[in-house]
């Protein structure tokens, strides 16, 4: 099948533009039509007929005498009009032989308005004279009595004639103006799909995965903007490509230390060099933990992906937020007492949320069990609960190791860790947070990290309330 081609956006305005100058003149010479028809030929049929009026009233003599009708002849040198006097009717077609429109110059209509006194105005082409004329025929009355009738006529000139110092004015303005208008809609066209033609390169390359471009931005309107909108995205799209790799990097890495122990523990176990069932049994247990630990990995980038899903729709109910913490807390009694750790709260009974309560239950979870891992043995956990402006506000704070200022706006980012080392020992996948604040933001909540390297660390988070 043969490919249509289409035409650019600027061929597509350059088409535009000679469109429009081809309407320019259709109207042109549509107005020049008008002004010809309505202005100049109203204008001399006017002065035709007070002209015809005039000569007319001149004649009130009793009959057309010889004298009069030399009169009429003198008139008819001076003046641009015809004017035929006769005694009757039928000796107009004497005078003038012509057909007016190819119909005769009177028809009995016009001879019952004579007669009443009226006057008849014709107008038309005569084809022997080729031009059209104006003309009257006015009766002539004497005490009521009708003596004889004048025919007053005028050639029309043709609009070449009627506009002929106007029309080469016209003309070469005209080409003036266009030619203005078609350098000045070059200039623009080439101006504004300059940007448009670098876009569309940067595009390509973008396609290509290469992010590095932008597009230089020299004007400030919509085509600037528009340039502007595009940086940004591209930026954007860096942005997420970067993390993108960033991400599968730490995916990659987060699974092949695991299975690394795996491996070598299960090649171990089959080669069976061990010296004791004491050691085989280690291996598994080993074995076993860093399965748990990849299973924990996947169930949280599984939920994570869920969370970050567009359709993702919450349970919300009204919860008592201090109930929903104070339950968060018994989970973790056995390893606040195994560390030894106290738990301050300060909580405001009185405070409603609507919210899913699973989620937010997870929050605290999460929070409370990075608090209590990265806290100094008997110490001491804060958390407080109260209002402030139509919001809840949660506090919880432990005295533990902290997390350097450099790294603070990282937490929350998917697998970053503060301390690698310290993480596995105790567990974490370096998607705890990223959970977390997916799960506030769902909830039209805020997350805030506060923190000193060995002072302690503050998570702050806020959440709207049932008023």
């Amino acid at each position: 099948m043969k490919k249509i081609k289409h035409f650019s956006v600027s061929q597509k305005v350059l088409l535009l533009f000679f469109i429009s100058i081809i309407f320019s003149i259709l109207f042109s010479f549509l107005f020049i039509h008008f002004l010809y028809k309505e202005l100049y030929i109203r204008s001399v049929k006017e002065r035709l007929i007070f002209e015809g009026k005039q000569t007319a009233a001149h004649f009130h003599y009793g009959s057309l005498s010889e004298d009069i009708k030399e009169k009429i002849e003198w008139y008819n040198l001076i003046s641009p009009y015809e004017v035929i006097a006769v005694d009757q009717l039928d000796e107009l077609h004497q005078h003038f032989p012509y057909q007016i429109d190819y119909k005769h110059l009177i028809s009995q209509e016009d001879e019952k308005k004579l007669s009443s006194g009226q006057y008849v105005v014709k107008e038309g082409y005569v084809h022997e004279l080729d031009r059209k004329i104006v003309g009257a025929i006015f009766p002539l009355t004497h005490e009521q009595n009708l003596i004889g009738f004048i025919y007053i006529y005028i050639p029309l000139a043709e609009i070449p004639e009627v506009f002929s110092k106007g029309i080469p004015i016209l003309i070469l303005f005209g080409l003036i103006f266009f030619v203005l208008i078609y350098f000045v809609i070059t200039y623009s066209i080439h101006s504004i799909f300059r940007s448009l033609r670098t876009i569309q390169t940067i595009a390509k390359e973008i396609s290509r995965g290469n992010f590095s471009k932008r597009v230089p931005i020299q004007t400030s309107d919509d085509i600037g903007e528009l340039a502007s909108a595009f940086n940004k995205m591209t930026e954007s799209l860096e942005k997420q490509d970067e993390r993108k790799k960033e991400f599968l990097s730490n995916v990659a890495h987060e699974l092949r230390t695991p299975l690394t122990y795996i491996g070598g523990y299960t090649q171990i176990l089959l080669d069976e060099a061990y010296s004791s069932k004491e050691e085989a049994k280690n291996h598994l247990l080993l074995i076993n933990k860093e399965t748990t630990r990849m299973q924990k990995l996947i169930n949280d980038l599984l939920q994570l992906n869920e969370l970050e899903n567009k359709d993702m729709t919450l349970e919300a109910e009204p919860i008592a937020f201090s109930q929903l913490i104070l339950d968060s807390l018994e989970l973790f009694a056995p390893a606040l007492k195994k560390r030894n750790i106290s738990i301050k709260t300060d909580l405001d009974d009185e405070i409603i949320i609507m919210g899913d309560m699973n989620r937010l239950h997870q929050v605290f979870c999460n929070v409370i069990d990075n608090a209590i891992k990265y806290s100094f043995e008997n110490g001491m956990i804060n958390i407080a609960l109260y209002q402030k402006e139509k919001r809840a506000v949660v506090i919880v704070r432990d005295n533990g190791i902290g997390i350097p200022k450099k790294e603070l706006d990282r937490i929350g980012e998917r697998f970053f860790r503060t301390d690698k080392s310290r993480s596995r020992e105790t567990g974490g996948t370096g998607l705890g947070l990223s959970i977390v604040k997916q799960i506030v933001a769902l909830h039209n909540g805020t997350m805030k990290i506060e923190s000193e390297e060995g002072q302690g660390t503050s998570v702050i988070l806020s959440f709207p309330i049932v008023e």
